[in-house]
């Protein structure tokens, strides 16, 4: 099993981290860890696993995260996933979207870690080479995160897992939205950076609310082991990417978004003759200049052009060539 520095990871995101997404990602660092979007063993087992499970290989290191709760499943969900080459299989047990709660999995799981620890258990033996881990929540509803997340860990630590990513927030499963979750519940980093203490032997990543590369560094400096980012790695990947090789990793060189964004055009050219359309790509790419001069001309022009029928490179270059406009003028 080779061992994947999580130092920096970007969050799996529904409808956000897909492969085009994660591909664009990587032409700003090589050795950020990226996920795929939740999918559900079930999708895995009975869907089209080429589309769920594809990426380039020039994405590792790459993670794909599952949900569900059935240790059967997760297994062999598991054991297909080992032949697409995945670095790492996580299991989520923090999104506290209604689709998750009505499959009882996902965040709702922080009550049951008998359960995590049965599911977790059945993936490690299930797996001839990627390592499985956890992201979680600090607990739900009216849990005590400081009595139950201890209890947590050790209880699916003891099954085979080594390494968690700690979304430091509670979920609360009834009364407020997915998008709710992620900013209502107040953060406890020190809880996070606590159970690092407790459990030196672990892993332990931190999630929540990290916006900029100046707060990762200052919680690996505070002594976990890695951060991971979400929205802002998204919508700003220049700003969060394009330095972290060198920051992070102290490996490699800072990348413009430029440099990324032509980086990108052979990939467009290969995927538009597969029959991708552009914006499926594009969209991705619009917060490549964010906070720049000429960003929302660049916006604008992949907006309003990229979905359109034979819409190619030449457009993507065109908005290019307006944010070097606007730095020249």
């Amino acid at each position: 099993m080779t061992h994947i520095n999580r130092k920096l990871s970007v969050a799996p995101m529904m409808d956000w981290t897909d492969r085009h997404c994660r591909y664009f990602h990587r032409r700003f660092s090589r050795e950020t860890l990226l996920y795929t979007e939740m999918v559900t063993a079930p999708a895995v087992i009975n869907g089209d696993r080429a589309r769920l499970l594809g990426y380039h290989p020039d994405e590792h290191p790459v993670a794909l995260q599952l949900g569900g709760s059935d240790p059967d499943q997760l297994a062999e969900a598991t054991r297909i996933a080992c032949d697409f080459g995945y670095d790492e299989i996580n299991l989520n047990v923090g999104c506290p979207s209604d689709r998750v709660q009505s499959g009882s999995f996902g965040a709702v799981l922080m009550e049951d870690p008998a359960k995590v620890a049965r599911c977790v258990g059945a993936m490690v033996r299930a797996s001839d080479g990627p390592e499985i881990t956890v992201k979680c929540r600090i607990g739900v509803d009216d849990q005590n995160p400081a009595e139950i997340l201890p209890e947590f860990l050790a209880r699916v630590s003891a099954a085979g897992i080594r390494s968690f990513t700690i979304h430091a927030r509670k979920a609360w499963l009834q009364g407020l939205s997915p998008k709710e979750n992620r900013d209502v519940p107040p953060l406890d980093y020190d809880l996070v950076y606590a159970m690092k203490r407790l459990f030196p032997g672990l892993e332990i990543c931190i999630n929540g609310g990290v916006t900029s590369l100046e707060e990762a560094e200052a919680h690996l400096a505070a002594g976990v082991d890695g951060v991971m980012i979400g929205r802002s790695a998204y919508h700003e990947p220049a700003a969060i990417l394009s330095q972290a090789d060198r920051r992070i990793f102290g490996a490699g060189t800072d990348v413009t978004a430029e440099q990324a964004v032509l980086d990108m055009i052979p990939y467009i050219e290969a995927e538009l003759a597969k029959g991708t359309r552009l914006n499926q790509i594009t969209r991705h790419m619009l917060g490549a200049f964010a906070g720049r001069p000429g960003a929302r001309k660049w916006r604008r022009v992949l907006s309003e052009g990229a979905h359109k029928d034979g819409a190619g490179t030449e457009l993507v270059l065109a908005a290019l060539a307006e944010i070097q406009q606007r730095e020249d003028a």
